[in-house]
């Protein structure tokens, strides 16, 4: 089958959805969450496939590996969305006019939405599960470097839909080359939505090339501000935490801005990540002042390329400022626009703060790394919009869906 002829069966499959009850839905998520854990040793199996064709060091590496705690965590994240109410059917708005037409707003699917990743075999199991909640169906496009996972992944899936009788189609897996991409960005007739997670450069090929409308989930390119007010203790528990988690994923801290007033207390920010091996590229100020308190090999004067950097590694930048209007506009110079950070006591500067800098999310005391969809709330995610139009942040149930106005008349005609 080509690629034409592949679209063109996800979107007949796409309106079968319709048709399908919550329950029904629902009941086949739960299945597909616990065949995940019962399979666990079966898809690390696959997984260690691509592990083994990756290098350690490589930033994705982190991104590319599953474990049995991550699939119990994938596995939770379906169960949620599985106990979500679903937004398809909401009525956003409805209203009678005076020649008695009943006119209302209501959410619907988007149809078909195509997903294309890199290194990131979870993003299968989140796509489907909140594609098929919201009855759109999917079709992912994974890299290469991901191709054993996310075979057995999506056969996984297939395997419960085949067993409730519903039509497989539902959620494709595409082959890994280019040109299987290069189709799909052009597949105006039958695909709705195109979404890429990866890297900046497979963001801006899918924007520069698409004919499908596109939503960005753009690079994470992430401050955390200590203002002169700055708590020591949530300061050093926040920047250790926002840089060191996960340091591979895209809420991860870049750079650490701080204000020059506070630079005394750099050295305690900064001893937590000696034992975290953190290394940090430092502008002069900040150097001189942690040059004899952090290690010599983990320690590097900082030029203009490290900032603006999404380093995906354990690394981050520190930069001195004189001001939160520095600050802000330094943020502004180099953001992502995905998740920034201030650590302040002081009201009014993190107000301020709060409502100058422009990003998807925007943390007062708090460590970035909960820009997520599962700790929004949201069940999971299918990406974290990094641009302003239908939505931002991270997206989940309603973002993937859209509105249709249904007219109920007796006949009324214009005049």
């Amino acid at each position: 089958m080509n690629t034409q002829d592949t679209f063109k069966a996800v979107n007949k499959a796409s309106r079968e959805l319709l048709s399908l009850s919550a329950e029904k839905i629902n009941s086949i998520l739960l299945e597909i969450a616990a065949l995940a854990k019962e399979r666990t040793a079966t898809i690390l199996i696959e997984n260690q496939k691509d592990l083994d064709r990756m290098d350690k060091n490589d930033p994705k590496y982190d991104r590319l590996l599953l474990s049995e705690e991550r699939i119990n965590g994938i596995a939770q994240d379906i169960i949620n969305v599985a106990n979500l109410t679903s937004s398809v059917g909401e009525i956003l708005s409805k209203k009678e006019l005076e020649n008695g037409l009943e006119i209302s707003k209501v959410r619907v699917p988007m149809g078909v939405i195509g997903i294309i990743y890199e290194a990131r075999p979870n993003v299968s199991f989140d796509v489907f599960s909140l594609c098929f909640k919201t009855q759109n169906a999917c079709i992912l496009k994974g890299g290469s470097d991901a191709e054993f996972s996310n075979k057995v992944i999506v056969g996984l899936i297939k395997e419960v839909l085949e067993k409730h009788n519903v039509n497989t189609d539902v959620v494709t897996l595409l082959p890994t080359d280019r040109q299987a991409t290069a189709d799909m960005l052009t597949a105006t007739e039958y695909v709705d939505l195109i979404i890429p997670r990866g890297s900046q450069g497979l963001i801006n090929f899918v924007r520069d090339n698409a004919k499908v409308p596109v939503i960005e989930t753009g690079a994470g390119i992430v401050h955390t501000y200590f203002d002169a007010t700055g708590d020591i203790e949530k300061g050093k528990n926040i920047v250790v935490n926002a840089k060191t988690r996960r340091v591979s994923v895209c809420n991860a801290l870049d750079c650490l801005l701080i204000h020059e007033n506070r630079l005394q207390d750099l050295p305690t920010i900064t001893n937590a990540l000696i034992a975290k091996e953190t290394e940090i590229f430092a502008d002069e100020k900040a150097f001189e002042t942690i040059k004899d308190k952090y290690p010599e090999n983990l320690l590097n004067l900082a030029d203009e390329s490290h900032f603006g950097t999404e380093f995906l590694a354990n690394k981050m930048s520190i930069k001195t400022v004189q001001s939160l209007e520095e600050a802000t506009s330094h943020i502004a110079e180099y953001s992502s626009k995905h998740s920034e950070a201030i650590v302040a006591e002081d009201e009014a500067i993190i107000e301020q703060y709060l409502n100058s800098v422009d990003a998807a999310a925007v943390y007062a005391n708090s460590s970035t790394a909960f820009t997520d969809g599962a700790q929004f709330g949201l069940g999971a995610e299918i990406g974290i919009s990094t641009q302003k139009l239908h939505a931002r942040g991270p997206m989940a149930l309603e973002e993937i869906t859209t509105y249709k106005w249904i007219v109920r008349g007796n006949g009324q005609i214009r005049s």
